[in-house]
């Protein structure tokens, strides 16, 4: 059997399949977010793993464990875990979704620059990123920062935690802004501006590469076998575009989950001209393109329970009663990152009137939410990226009304696909590669993941679209 571990912002979810890679059982486990202030937001890492171990004790219950073969991972990007010396968490983990770092980021792509950031990693600096957190806890916790003996990120914590091996890979190591994506290397300049060397960095792997196998006391703790393997993983976008066959220059897919993602794979790296885009490494050894949202599904939900008191479903029943098209909704309700790279971004509803029910502006919030999406595909397109039709996960895609918004703002063909465990499909893909079930990602997408449901953009709605979405772009420049 193979195990994928989905460390996930709320929760972590391990997928256990069996040799021909079909889901056969699943445990999950919840653990806490903080919010210490306003703008922050933290986790434990040792809540990880307790949770982490929790489930594969439930799967235990359940399934024979010493039979896993190979187990990876798929985690949250960009937090920054910390340990010292004797392996201690010296701090709670500073998360993907935390904005303490404006002042970090401004002096980064202001000061030091743009260009050069582009040139020394091929990106430049995002509140969510791992470098500014770094900068600001060498500023505000410069105690803690003297303790550093390694420094992590979140999967690649468990990850030592399971096998005792100190490594990351390529994928989750490209959003860091201390990796040079290009080079495949840590990044020499900015390693020096933070102040950190490559002593307390991990040794970099590709996504499908076996690390070591799980180690004696882990294997005492689960009931898994000391041969069983330990393979690297990546971050969540790029181990969630495996688990929907997103690994080919030419396809691409789309995220409809709390926060929003556009995804392309490219062969040869291609840096972005105003950064607003991301350009890492994938998990397939080469490139990818990735725009992201801050709040997707999770504007909606936003709408649903803490405005309108109501639930998403019961709301998008609604949508079909809606017969405006003035009405605009901005969906930056935590600043927003692709393509624009504005933590101080903010949500509006623009041209209300008396008119306007409950449902044109559950409409409008639905379109807002895919037309920062479209802002992304559109500049995607603009680097060289294209596809026939993408295919879309996450809570959203499961709404048909949805998709159809979606498909008709893009103006291009969607597809579900046959698994609601993208993500730690991704993660058994990437175990099974890694112990020779399949000779590539390729083969294992090409055999387990299939299309179910199309969506085709129809010509009148998406020429109505385009006009709507001008003035949608127009307004956060107006506003700002």
């Amino acid at each position: 059997m193979y195990l994928g571990v989905d460390l996930g912002t709320s929760s972590v979810k391990l997928v256990l399949a069996d040799a021909g890679g079909k889901i056969i059982d699943s445990a999950s486990a919840d653990y806490p977010l903080y919010l210490p202030e306003e703008g922050w937001s933290e986790q434990k890492p040792e809540e990880w793993y307790a949770a982490v171990l929790d489930c594969v004790r439930k799967l235990g219950e359940r399934q024979d464990m010493s039979a896993v073969e190979g187990i990876s991972f798929c985690g949250q990007m960009h937090g920054l875990v910390v340990l010292d010396a004797d392996d201690n968490v010296i701090r709670p983990a500073i998360l993907w979704n935390d904005n303490r770092t404006t002042e970090e980021c401004a002096y980064l792509n202001e000061e030091v620059g743009r260009e050069k950031l582009l040139e020394w990693t091929g990106n430049v600096a995002f509140t969510g990123f791992t470098a500014p957190k770094l900068m600001w806890l060498k500023k505000h916790e410069p105690d803690n920062f003297a303790k550093i003996a390694k420094i992590m990120l979140p999967k690649d914590y468990i990850a030592y935690k399971i096998s005792g091996v100190f490594g990351s890979d390529v994928s989750d190591d490209s959003g860091t802004l201390y990796f040079d994506v290009k080079n495949r290397r840590w990044s020499a300049p900015m390693l020096d501006l933070i102040g950190i060397s490559e002593a307390q960095l991990p040794a970099i792997f590709e996504s499908t590469d076996v690390i070591g196998t799980v180690s004696p006391a882990f294997a005492a703790e689960s009931g898994m076998s000391t041969s069983a393997k330990v393979i690297i993983g990546g971050g969540d976008q790029a181990v969630g575009a495996v688990g929907t066959g997103t690994v080919k220059e030419g396809s691409m897919f789309v995220s409809l989950g709390t926060s929003g993602v556009v995804f392309a794979p490219c062969a040869e790296f291609a840096a972005s001209t105003n950064g607003g885009m991301h350009v890492f490494r994938h998990a397939n050894g080469r490139f990818h393109f990735m725009g992201c949202m801050l709040t997707s599904a999770g504007a909606m939900k936003w709408w649903a329970e803490e405005i309108v008191d109501s639930t998403v479903g019961k709301l998008l029943d609604e949508v079909d009663e809606c017969k405006t098209d003035d009405l605009l909704f901005l969906p930056y309700l935590m600043g927003e990152r692709s393509p624009i790279n504005d933590p101080n971004a903010k949500g509006a509803f623009y041209g209300l009137n008396l008119s306007h029910k409950r449902s044109d502006m559950t409409k409008s919030v639905l379109e807002g939410i895919c037309f920062g999406l479209k802002d992304c595909y559109e500049n995607i397109k603009s680097m060289g990226a294209s596809a026939g039709y993408a295919r879309v996960i996450g809570g959203g895609s499961r709404s048909d009304k949805w998709m159809q918004i979606l498909s008709d703002i893009l103006g291009l063909e969607l597809r579900r696909i046959n698994t609601s465990d993208g993500a730690g499909l991704g993660a058994v893909i990437l175990a099974m590669v890694g112990c020779g079930a399949y000779p590539s990602l390729t083969a294992a997408c090409d055999e387990l993941i299939g299309d179910t449901d199309v969506f085709m953009p129809a010509k009148d709605r998406y020429a109505a679209y385009e006009k709507k979405f001008c003035e949608f772009k127009k307004l956060y420049a107006r506003l700002k």
